[in-house]
């Protein structure tokens, strides 16, 4: 069989984006705008959302049911891991490679991305010495395309990154790593992640007159990515991990399992800490969704009673529930929470 010759593919992720945003402030991404856009996944967040768009599956198949979830065996919180292999099912990377192995691939800030099946890539991945610091720094494979990305554009700006001073500084880092990269190594699929509409919005609100600035100025980017792209011949897709929207109440799960004699917590010289081994109930909250394992049937049982009545709680997820929502897999929950739209 003859390989398959592929036209060069830009793909940005531009989280945060949504169908609505798009109008008069947005005329370079007009132009891309599908006319059949497409939804997200349950749990709407980056690490679910991001495995289901390079895999075409759900949770349940691909098991990255959240940004975080419990390794029941180590009976460890595991949240924000990176490993490629973590997510099952083959990548679109893997797919582009079997398809046409001359083909190239550059991931820039994707995340899944230590140990990707991919030509060029880099991450976020601060270091951690003994004495307790963070150092600000980049992962790359190989070492060499990260340290000519940072002698070229100087080091990657991490506290625009993560922290209150996120904003678009790393959106433009990493726009700039998408342009060089195009210019140098010509991928037949770049992908690279724009992260900073993600900050205004959770600061202040999708309205804000600061948060639509930051959608002018992710135009203002993608722009400058879209006329590369053209004079390099490659087609541009963007895509989206979720939209935020406005709320106006938290849902306190755990105290609500303290409450009730299900969750116990361990007294630390630095506070109170979660004591995952004598806990009947504990959740792991992140935005939308809250899993919830418990230690026994009972427990599994009184979780789900007192959720039902859990003011700010829309779906309690048992193992039907989340059978037909995608997320019946080993390291979802025992019970899922959805909160509704405004919690």
């Amino acid at each position: 069989m003859r390989a398959l010759a592929m036209k060069p593919v830009l793909l940005i992720d531009a989280v945060g984006l949504t169908p609505r945003l798009l109008g008069p402030r947005t005329p370079n991404l007009n132009a891309l705008a599908a006319r059949a856009p497409m939804t997200t996944v349950l749990p709407a967040v980056t690490c679910s959302a991001q495995a289901t768009m390079l895999t075409g599956a759900l949770p349940t198949q691909h098991g990255a049911v959240g940004n975080g979830w419990l390794a029941r065996k180590s009976m460890e919180v595991a949240l924000w891991r990176q490993s490629n292999a973590l997510v099952s099912g083959e990548k679109v990377y893997e797919a582009v490679k079997r398809l046409d192995p001359a083909a190239t691939v550059a991931k820039i800030f994707w995340w899944w991305n230590l140990g990707a099946a991919v030509d060029w890539s880099v991450t976020p991945r601060p270091f951690y010495p003994a004495d307790g610091r963070k150092i600000p720094a980049i992962y790359s494979a190989p070492n060499e395309y990260g340290l000519d990305l940072e002698r070229a554009l100087g080091a990657f700006p991490f506290f625009d990154f993560w922290g209150p001073k996120s904003g678009l500084p790393s959106t433009r880092w990493l726009a700039d790593a998408a342009l060089r990269t195009l210019e140098t190594k010509r991928p037949t699929l770049t992908m690279v992640y724009l992260p900073h509409l993600d900050y205004d919005f959770q600061r202040f609100g999708p309205d804000d007159p600061r948060s639509l600035r930051a959608v002018e100025e992710l135009d203002v980017v993608c722009g400058d990515l879209l006329r590369a792209a053209e004079r390099f011949g490659a087609e541009t897709i963007v895509v989206s991990e979720y939209g935020i929207t406005s709320v106006s109440k938290p849902v306190h799960v755990n105290r609500v399992l303290r409450e009730a004699g299900l969750l116990a917590v361990r007294e630390t010289p630095a506070g109170e800490v979660l004591d995952v081994f004598a806990s009947r109930a504990f959740a792991v909250s992140d935005h939308q969704l809250a899993h919830v394992y418990t230690k026994d049937r009972a427990s599994t049982e009184a979780v789900a009673t007192l959720a039902e009545s859990l003011p700010g709680v829309d779906l309690v997820l048992g193992e039907k529930g989340k059978r037909a929502l995608g997320l019946d897999h080993a390291r979802a929950g025992d019970v899922v929470l959805v909160s509704r739209p405004d919690a």
